[in-house]
Formats: structure tokens, C-alpha cells, sequence
């Protein structure tokens, strides 16, 4: 009774944990403590049922995301929502059977470091191999709070990660039963060094500063159409928006997809967006769609402040249309761009931060309820590399963000008006460790969670218990030695 009592505790606990702290709109605190319930339990109770629990606990907690994906056009419930659903359940159960078997051999602090470097290790490999990038991570969890989020500067959102599910394990760790005394002291030295280590660089981060500081602007209709042919009273409708923007705007930021056409853009679109960014000094980037027979291209033009031809650039992630493969600069600024889902993976971004960009103008579609989830994606690549985000999501979120990832504006699209728009000032300190060095910190976890692997094999626990019997009968044969010759007489 006891026992299926606690697992029904620890199973309840997490899935509570992991409905309220993961997913579309989570409070950032539970999700370092959404793992634990499971994790205290993993080490008293059967292997195959803590196994059970941990991917029962995480499956519910995963509800908080059925119905998105039910009526979801970019990530539908058949085929992506279940492989997404069934793949991070079964990835948490590996983390729980990693660091239950190595608790239970009294490695105490290897569990606590191989555990979660084995879910990070996870979702890096996924995030290189899945065509539709990462999003929605436990790094994406903490996308308000800016304080934790700075270890991303030096290793990627894969710090994040990992820090996330390491507390948690650190903790469950020190208090699994039978855990030696030295183990426990080491286990909690390196836990809090690495939490105050951690804290302590965000602290000293967020107290800098960047470079002169650019006004920015987001601006997204309140009634969805995705891709709108191109019409003179759309067109107007954007330039009387970009021309009531407060002054001292230097950019503004229109949505993916606010316009389409078949051919070359139109002059009805050109001159307007044109004259608009010369009159009022401001570059302004517009999502865009063109189609020139199968092919749709989906772009972002950006009209320069000096009212000269618009450039282009070619959305790089994308699943079914031509993608491109160059960097695209405002002229005569370091403002660069990319398109929404282009943010769910690590490049463009890193080159835009090694190249020294001062703000990422992102126009971007979404599903509604994802918007928060999604901006916050591309918040983290703000902060990987010191960058400044301004992202202007039609049907989901527009965020203005500055390069420590502090978010100075967001509104949710859907209000009474024509157009959501947002305003703010922003600054980044520049590329970043990160930026440099690339994904060093996500190979270290991989490498981390292999020995875990190694060690928390049955072969390795024979082996180890085959060389303490061998030490156990090598000291008796030398005491007996020693006190054969003891007893000799002289």
C-alpha cells in the first residue's frame, strides 16, 4: 500500500509540475522542480516502476499541449505532435534510469551530472537532425527570466538545459537513501558552486552595457490572413501604421507572410513602402510571399531609409519552398535578418553574432497559442549571441528584446484596432563566447552522458565488483603474509 501510494505521489507531482511549468505558457519556477517528485521516488522503488512513473509523469504533463497540436498546421498532432509527446516522455525516462542506476551504485554525483547531461545531449542531436529545428525546450521555459538565461552567451541554450534538470538531480540525489557521507559533501559542493557560478555570471552579465542604444518597432495586423494578395488598401493600411510610429524609430518590423503576389512585386507595394521608409528615415522589413510558378518564395524585403531599392532575403528553413543561404544586412546598417523558423535553429544566428549585428529584425507567423513559446525561441539566439531581437509575429506574439534577453515590449496579436504595435529602445553587448565557439558545451554533455552510460551499465557494475573482490583477497593475502612473518621466530 505504501508503495503504490508514493508512486502514485510521484507520478501525480511531476505531471502537475510538468503541466504548469512546461509548454505554451509555463511558470518558469516549477520547471526546475517538475523532475523531482520522480526523481526522489526512482531510487526506492523498482526499476520498471520508476521507469513507468517517469514516462507516465511526463506524457500527462505534455496535456498542456494536446490541444494546440490538434488544431496545429505547422506542428499537428499526427505525425508531429505524438513523435514530439512520445520522444521528450521517453527521453525523460532515460534520465531517470540513467541517474537511478547510478545512484543506486553510489555514484551519487556522477548521477547528478550524467542525467541531465544526457537530455541535453538528446535534444542537441535532435535539434541537428530534425528538419524543423528545436523549440519549446526547458530552456524556452525560462524565457522571462533573463538572470538565467546569460549562460546561454558561453554555451548555448544547451547551458540552460542543462542546469534545469541538473538542480533538480543534484537535489534528488543528495537525498537518496544510503548515499555515503563524502559522496553527499562532494554531491552538494559541486551543486552549489556551479548554481552560484551560474547565477553569478547572469548577475554580472545584466549589470553591463552594450552599444548605443537603436529605437525599434514591431507592427502586426489584429485580423489573420496569412500571405493577403497584394491590394492598395493593405499597403496603405502598413504605411499609415509606419507613419504614426513615434520618432526616432530607426526600424520597423511587419510579419511573415503580410503580403503576397504572383511575379515581381508590384509597384503599388514598392512605391508606397519606399517613399514611406525615405519620409520618415526608418528601414522597414516586410515578411513577403512570391510566387513564380510551383515555386513560393518567402522572403523579407527590406526598404532602406535612404528610400533606394529594396534588398531581399530568402527564408533558410524551410520545409517546402526554395531556401536561401546568405546573411542580408539593411543597407549601410548592422541590422540583420531571418525569418521565423529560421530561429528554431542555431545558424543563421551564430553567423549574425560573429558578424557583429546590432539588431535581428525577424517577421514571423504563428499558431496563436504558441507566439509566447515561439519569440522566446528567438530571444534564446538573441542571447546566444548578444544580439537585440525584434520579432513581429502575426496570429501568435510580437517581442522587442535586447541582447541580454530582457524583453522591453510584447503584446499578442487579436486586438480591437487594425494592427498591434510595439515600441522600445534597445542595445546588445556583441558577439559572444558562443557566437565563437559554437556548440562545445552540447559535445562536453555528450560526452559527459556517455561515461554515465558506461558506468551505469550491469557489465560495469560486474566488473567493479570483480576488482574490489580482487583488492578484498590481495589485502587478506598480504596481512596473512605479514603476520606469518611476525610470528617466525627471530
Amino acid at each position: 500500500m505504501k508503495s503504490a501510494f508514493a508512486l502514485l505521489a510521484g507520478l501525480a507531482g511531476s505531471a502537475a509540475l510538468f503541466y504548469f511549468g512546461t509548454g505554451l505558457a509555463p511558470v518558469a519556477a516549477l520547471t526546475w522542480l517538475a523532475p523531482l517528485p520522480v526523481l526522489l521516488l526512482a531510487p526506492r522503488v523498482r526499476q520498471a516502476s520508476a521507469l513507468g512513473v517517469a514516462f507516465g509523469a511526463y506524457l500527462l504533463g505534455t496535456s498542456n499541449s494536446w490541444g494546440f497540436h490538434v488544431h496545429s498546421h505547422d506542428e499537428p498532432m499526427l505525425p508531429v505532435g505524438l513523435v514530439i509527446i512520445l520522444g521528450m516522455s521517453l527521453t525523460f525516462m532515460l534520465v531517470v534510469w540513467l541517474f537511478r542506476a547510478l545512484v543506486v551504485r553510489g555514484r551519487t554525483l556522477l548521477a547528478a551530472v550524467a542525467a541531465p547531461a544526457a537530455w541535453t545531449g538528446v535534444l542537441y542531436i535532435v535539434s541537428v537532425t530534425n528538419p524543423m529545428g528545436l523549440v519549446g525546450t526547458r530552456a524556452n521555459d525560462q524565457g522571462d527570466v533573463a538572470l538565467v538565461l546569460q549562460t546561454a552567451a558561453i554555451g548555448g541554450m544547451w547551458m540552460v538545459e542543462f542546469l534545469v534538470i541538473f538542480v533538480p538531480c543534484a537535489v534528488a540525489g543528495l537525498a537518496a537513501p544510503g548515499v555515503p557521507r563524502g559522496a553527499r559533501l562532494r554531491t552538494a559542493t559541486v551543486a552549489v558552486v556551479v548554481v552560484v557560478a551560474a547565477l553569478g555570471f547572469g548577475a554580472l552579465r545584466l549589470a553591463g552595457t552594450g552599444g548605443a542604444p537603436q529605437r525599434v518597432a514591431a507592427i502586426a495586423p489584429n485580423q489573420y490572413s496569412w500571405a493577403p494578395p497584394v491590394s492598395e488598401a493593405l499597403v496603405a493600411g502598413y504605411v499609415r501604421e509606419i507613419e504614426s510610429l513615434p520618432t526616432g524609430v530607426r526600424t520597423a518590423v511587419l510579419p511573415e507572410g503580410a503580403l503576397a503576389v504572383e511575379g515581381a512585386a508590384p509597384a503599388s507595394l514598392i512605391e508606397p513602402m519606399r517613399q514611406a521608409a525615405q519620409a520618415r528615415d526608418i528601414d522597414i522589413v516586410l515578411g513577403f510571399v512570391q510566387t513564380e510558378g510551383h515555386a513560393h518564395d518567402n522572403i523579407a524585403l527590406v526598404f532602406p531609409a535612404d528610400g533606394g531599392n529594396p534588398v531581399r532575403y530568402l527564408k533558410q528553413h524551410d520545409l517546402v519552398n526554395p531556401h536561401g543561404h546568405d546573411l542580408v544586412f539593411a543597407p549601410g546598417t548592422r541590422t540583420g535578418i531571418e525569418i521565423c523558423a529560421d530561429l528554431d535553429f542555431s545558424q543563421p544566428s551564430r553567423d549574425y553574432g560573429t558578424a557583429g549585428t546590432t539588431l535581428l529584425a525577424v517577421p514571423a507567423s504563428d499558431n496563436n497559442e504558441n507566439g509566447w513559446q515561439h519569440s522566446r525561441t528567438g530571444l534564446l539566439r538573441g542571447v546566444e549571441n548578444g544580439m537585440p531581437v525584434a520579432w513581429s509575429g502575426q496570429n501568435g506574439s510580437l517581442m522587442i528584446a535586447d541582447g541580454w534577453g530582457r524583453v522591453l515590449a510584447q503584446a499578442h496579436t487579436g486586438g480591437p484596432a487594425a494592427f498591434t504595435t510595439i515600441v522600445a529602445d534597445v542595445a546588445g553587448p556583441g558577439p559572444t563566447s558562443y557566437s565563437r565557439l559554437g556548440d562545445w558545451f552540447a559535445w562536453l554533455c555528450l560526452t559527459i552522458a556517455l561515461g554515465g552510460l558506461i558506468a551505469a551499465l550491469p557489465i560495469s557494475a560486474k566488473l567493479g565488483r570483480a576488482r574490489d573482490h580482487r583488492r578484498v583477497v590481495r589485502s587478506a593475502a598480504e596481512g596473512g603474509e605479514g603476520a606469518g612473518r611476525s610470528a617466525k621466530p627471530r
